[in-house]
């Protein structure tokens, strides 16, 4: 008996075509919630895009349903939490839109150079006026490319065709990848003083929010030119419009917005912005591509078969999941503090487990700790079906190793990350239901990550050293509430942990940097 599929969603026909000799395919569209509640226990399968809300509530009414898939990159109107309790697989395609998203920029890139849609709104009004419209050419001006993804590398493959000069900014690609994708890597400060045009290809996350503020934006030269046609907000589009106004930017081209629809935006309003609602990925033949590819991944998961693009982590065996479970917290704040506490290019992950976390399947916690390693400048799900896919993908070595003992806990996660810059070292275990970080570099210490913020300073151990930390936090009136010291040995090197109830700004955190024998300080989020 042929597997029933539910297509709620307009997506390609061609999608459907791959569907219907293995399954009984129906299509139905703009259903409304109760009444896809009411139909979902008969199908096995249900594919959608963006339009239907596939809520917990969904899920439970799909005694069926192995597999849900998503016409496109994201899963934000799934459930996945709920499909992953229910043991029910999402599936996405990540990689159809790319080549579209790519064309877009370039596209944008393009129109920026020339004033192309400025012109054609003149002649279309009646006026025959060149003035005000002398362009640029594109060849031999340096493009910024900030995130090399899979659409940062292909607008990197097509800039080149153009004979640009490219520079990339992107903290977690090797530089065997940058190599071979014919790019240099430079920091984000070097990237916003060269460049002539820049583009940004990342995810919006609490990292990447503002990445591109006034701050930056006073960094770049007058004629450089901005595109986004990632996410809204990477870029803060008034201290855009502002800088656009003011003639310390030339120009821009949007395709994003934090708000959509965006009638309103700020950016609208100037001459110099060029705008589209969201059409990156609008061409036909990404929308074929995402429709075939979910199509494909729906019927290997009917077939019981793994995905290519699984965003939620498959089901692991109740003795593994009662053991391992617990632990991916842990393996979640361990490897967010090491990717904070780091300086420099990623190029080498070391897992290490040590005591009875050794004895069982890891793939789980990897995957968390990828993911959380990566979560900056990836949309990408991480799970342990594609999470050493993501790490090659960017040149990155991720190694494994298991120890059966464990001399001070009964089970320990280290993550340890290699850069340009040098390898810092995270450990953690569990303890009374809670993480605690147990180990910083060469330090050994106790902290539990229960949010908020938090200042970690290299210094030299001396008398009246951290009464001069408290003299810089009181002046800012920021509240330590908690405090600990580590140390090698006494009157040297140490590490010093607080808690503080308001975020450093950059000026206060220099404070902290002057006082003598204060080495590093660095602002972490747990």
């Amino acid at each position: 008996m042929k597997p029933k599929i539910l297509v709620a969603d307009n997506i390609a026909e061609e999608g459907i075509n791959v569907l219907r000799p293995e399954a009984d395919v129906e299509i139905k569209l703009k259903l409304k919630p109760a009444e896809l509640i009411d139909i979902i226990g008969s199908y096995d399968a249900l594919v959608v895009r963006s339009e239907t809300k596939v809520t917990a509530q969904v899920i439970e009414a799909g005694e069926k349903l192995q597999v849900i898939g998503r016409a496109g990159i994201g899963v934000d109107n799934i459930d996945v939490d709920a499909a992953t309790r229910r043991g029910i697989v999402v599936v996405n395609a990540p990689a159809g839109n790319s080549i579209s998203t790519a064309e877009h920029t370039i596209a944008l890139l393009l129109s920026l150079a020339r004033h192309i849609p400025q012109a054609c709104t003149r002649l279309k009004s009646g006026e025959w006026k060149r003035e005000g419209f002398m362009g640029t050419e594109v060849r031999n001006k340096t493009l910024g490319i900030v995130g090399l993804g899979r659409v940062g590398s292909e607008v990197a493959r097509m800039a080149k065709g153009l004979e640009m000069k490219l520079i990339v900014y992107d903290p977690f690609v090797s530089a065997e990848k940058a190599n071979h994708t014919g790019v240099e890597l430079v920091s984000l400060e070097e990237l916003l003083k060269r460049s002539d045009f820049i583009t940004v290809h990342v995810p919006l996350t609490s990292v990447t929010k503002g990445l591109i503020g006034k701050k930056e934006l006073g960094m770049v030269k007058p004629t450089v030119r901005f595109i986004n046609a990632a996410r809204g907000g990477v870029i803060d589009e008034e201290a855009l419009y502002h800088a656009i106004e003011e003639d310390k930017v030339a120009g821009a081209a949007v395709d994003v917005f934090t708000k959509e629809p965006a009638l309103d935006n700020i950016l609208l309003k100037s001459d110099k912005v060029i705008v589209t609602p969201h059409l990156a990925a609008s061409t036909a033949e990404a929308q074929t591509s995402v429709a075939v590819d979910v199509a494909e991944q729906v019927l290997t998961v009917l077939n019981g078969q793994p995905a290519r693009y699984a965003v939620n982590v498959p089901l692991i065996s109740p003795e593994t999941a009662l053991m391992v479970t617990p632990f991916l917290a842990v393996a979640s704040d361990v490897a967010r503090l090491c990717i904070q506490l780091a300086e420099g290019r990623l190029s080498t992950i070391v897992i290490k487990y040590e005591g009875e976390i050794a004895d069982y399947d890891s793939s789980a916690l990897k995957a968390t700790i990828i993911g959380r390693l990566l979560e900056s400048m990836t949309d990408e799900r991480v799970n342990l079906v594609n999470a050493n896919v993501i790490a090659q993908s960017r040149g990155l070595k991720v190694v494994e190793q298991k120890t059966a003992k464990c001399e001070n806990y009964a089970s320990l996660i280290t993550v340890e990350v290699t850069t340009d810059k040098g390898t810092t070292t995270v450990s953690g275990t569990l303890m009374r239901g809670q993480t605690h970080i147990v180990r910083v570099n060469s330090y050994w210490l106790d902290i539990v990550p229960t949010g908020g913020y938090w200042i970690f300073s290299d210094h030299l151990d001396r008398p009246g050293l951290i009464g001069a930390v408290g003299m810089v936090t009181g002046a800012a009136d920021i509240n330590i509430s908690s405090m600990l010291v580590a140390r090698l040995k006494p009157r040297g090197p140490a590490l010093m942990v607080l808690a503080v109830d308001e975020q450093l700004t950059e000026e206060q955190r220099q404070r902290l940097l002057a006082i003598p024998d204060v080495h590093t300080a660095k602002a972490v989020k747990l």
